[in-house]
């Protein structure tokens, strides 16, 4: 029995404990803090003391029957300052307190100095002291359940609902002290079982008060309980009665089982055990507890914030099926197993778009139709038992018959985007029954454009994805075209030229090496159109054929270019073709705007001074017309602008693109009138050095 009762008592005292420092840390209703906040503590206190007192074999004593006036003291004083009228007018009395509260006060008083004094010896067997003490303990529990009768009717209606668990836990602990004490004058013996569970019984009150002040304006709290851990501690709370009825249940079994005692004890707990840990792992109680919780602890059905980061930490998770992750973060928030979704389409219909633990669906609902267009004007949360039930509700809204035959249809959530109708979602009948209220709709509302936000943002992404990759294959295009007018440019040249000049044999040679070098570049261009070329790698390359080369595809033209090598023997990292094609159209350009009669040079060096010496330098000067200051600065790099009549505006856009990519850059000075100079500057290769043998 002594162990039984040390750890009723001991879990009562911490209850009372941890509520105790709670309203000590941050609750704000200053009239009841000080009482409360004592008699909280004092019950931890009188507990503790018990169950040492139980450990030790000891029964009671002075100190826990001087301890126990102090707690029901400590209650009565908080319940008189929750009812508020202790004060009487023209009262001669201390603190000007109405003359039964004075009585009610020196009685407590007379009886703990009593008790301190051990004028009374307490001995619960003894017949004449016993009794004494026994009976002035059950008028401390009548004048509690009395306390708690005013306080309880001389609240409004809205003060009763908040506290109501408060009057029921302290009133419960008076009269469970009265009965026990009663019984005690009755029977004129301890009841140990009805000792045993004292502990337990105060324990109980704790949940009770909690309760109260966390529904109560008037007890507004600083400090707030997390609905997570009053999940877990509920759990946790039931799970322990639950045991221990069980373990007792088992007790039973096997004092009256006879030989199968035993084995019905085992059988059973084994039985308890599996029972409960289905009860916790099902998803139907595990929803009740919640929404119980909510319901009855708690001002507001939803912790906002928690809700919030949990609702759009499912949203932003990685990955594709985003309207999977919006059906599901939508039913969390009222306990529904499942839902679809139904998205706008091109095609001027809502079409489903995903669904989440229920079966695929492949009906369609017009943009026009009147469900659609009650949704859009309404922007309601359409509750489908309630529309069965109770039309008149929702005038002018017509549900169609699919939906009306979808099983378990519950809620229909308008997802509104921009005050458009983007979507809707269906969420099935919750696990637990869930009164709809203004709280739960607007949190449904506010949820789908939440998610009709995301889920337009994921469109437009996909979009723009579709359509960047338009932009490359054009882009591409653009340029294959731009090859192809130098090719056409060079071919229409030679053909020109061939009637003049056919029987030379120099025409005749750079006539084939020009045909045999456009129809390399050909095949390149086709290759890349197919997409069946690897991607581009950077070689070792000699510059100097790589110059020489797009020289002599330009030496049919007029002014004819000049080369000058300054420092053979260079190198650098480039793709060939690409490379080419950059010192091509730079001298092509050059050639365009110099008279037949002016000079273009290519000069191949090195740079001498900056922070670029040692680089490799490709100049092209000529004497054409020049650009000004305000052209090169404005015109001469923007894509798709050219002076020319034929051109496209993106040579020396792409050359300067491809020489900054290989960590070169490209200069340009010139002087209308006087000529033009283009510098392209490209990183020497340097050949690794070769490794030393040991």
């Amino acid at each position: 029995m002594t162990n039984i009762a040390a750890y009723s008592y001991a879990l009562a005292a911490a209850g009372y404990l941890l509520l105790g420092l709670l309203v000590l840390s941050g609750w704000r209703a200053r009239a009841q803090r000080g009482p409360l906040s004592c008699a909280c503590l004092l019950t931890a206190l009188w507990a503790a003391v018990l169950a040492w007192d139980a450990s030790q074999e000891r029964l009671w004593t002075t100190v826990t029957g001087s301890l126990e006036v102090l707690r029901d003291g400590a209650w009565s004083v908080f319940l008189v300052a929750l009812l508020g009228h202790w004060r009487a007018e023209n009262s001669r009395l201390p603190f000007s307190l109405r003359p039964s509260l004075f009585v009610a006060g020196c009685a407590y008083l007379v009886l703990l100095v009593a008790m301190l004094a051990g004028h009374w010896h307490v001995e619960l067997l003894n017949a004449v002291g016993g009794l004494s003490v026994v009976t002035a303990f059950a008028c401390l529990g009548v004048y509690g359940m009395l306390l708690v009768e005013q306080v309880y009717r001389n609240k409004t209606i809205e003060e009763r609902w908040a506290i109501k668990f408060a009057c029921l836990g302290i009133g419960g602990m008076f009269a469970y002290d009265f009965y026990l004490y009663t019984n005690m004058m009755l029977f004129r013996e301890l009841n140990p079982e009805l000792w045993n569970a004292r502990g337990v019984i105060n324990a109980l009150t704790v949940p009770l008060v909690t309760a109260s002040m966390l529904r109560s304006r008037a007890w507004s709290t600083s400090f707030a309980v997390s609905r997570r851990v009053m999940f877990h501690s509920a759990a946790l709370f039931g799970s322990a009665i639950y045991l221990l009825a069980m373990g007792s249940a088992g007790y039973y079994l096997r004092f009256f089982g006879g030989r199968w005692g035993t084995v019905m004890q085992a059988g059973f707990l084994f039985g308890a055990i599996c029972l409960l840990l289905v009860i916790l792992f099902s998803g139907t109680f595990r929803s009740w507890l919640k929404v119980s919780i909510s319901k009855h602890f708690f001002t507001y059905n939803y912790d906002y914030r928690e809700e919030w980061m949990r609702f759009t930490r499912t949203l932003s998770e990685r990955g594709p099926n985003l309207g999977d992750r919006a059906i599901q973060a939508m039913a969390a928030l009222v306990e529904s197993p499942g839902g679809a979704l139904w998205q706008r389409s091109d095609a001027g219909t809502y079409e489903p778009r995903a669904h989440w633990h229920v079966p695929a669906v492949g009906t369609t609902e017009p943009v026009n139709s009147p469900f659609c267009q009650f949704l859009e004007s309404t922007q309601w949360v359409v509750d489908l038992d309630e529309f069965v039930l109770h039309p008149d509700k929702y005038e002018g809204l017509a549900v169609p018959q699919w939906l009306l035959d979808y099983p378990r249809r519950w809620l229909v959530v308008p997802l509104i985007l921009h005050q458009k109708l983007f979507g809707f979602v269906l969420l099935q009948r919750a696990r637990s029954r869930l009164k709809l209220n203004w709280e739960i709709t607007d949190l449904l509302e506010i949820a789908g454009s939440q998610a009709a936000g995301h889920l337009a943002q994921e469109d437009a992404a996909n979009a723009l994805m579709v359509a960047r990759q338009f932009e490359s294959f054009n882009r591409m295009s653009t340029f294959v075209v731009h090859d192809l007018k130098n090719l056409v440019a060079q071919l229409s040249l030679m053909n020109a030229n061939a009637e003049k000049h056919k029987d030379n044999p120099e025409f005749q040679r750079d006539m084939l090496e020009t045909l045999n070098h456009s129809v390399q570049k050909m095949k390149l261009l086709l290759q890349k159109l197919s997409r069946t070329e690897n991607a581009e790698k950077p070689l070792p390359l000699a510059v100097e054929q790589v110059v020489r080369q797009a020289v002599a595809l330009k030496s049919a033209f007029e002014p004819r270019p000049q080369l000058v090598v300054a420092v053979p023997g260079m190198k650098v990292m480039a793709d060939r073709e690409r490379l080419e094609r950059v010192v091509g159209h730079l001298i092509q350009n050059a050639i365009e705007a110099t008279p037949p009669h002016g000079h273009v040079m290519i000069r191949l060096g090195q740079r001498e001074e900056g922070a670029h010496a040692g680089a490799v330098e490709i100049e092209i000067a000529d004497t054409g017309q020049g650009m000004s200051e305000e052209f090169i600065r404005e015109r001469l790099f923007k894509p798709f602008d050219s002076t020319k009549s034929a051109g496209m505006g993106i040579g020396v856009f792409e050359s300067r693109e491809y020489i900054t990519e290989l960590g070169g850059m490209l200069e340009v000075s010139s002087q209308p009138g006087i000529g033009t100079t283009f510098k392209v500057v490209l990183p020497l290769y340097h050949e690794p050095a070769p490794a030393m043998l040991s």
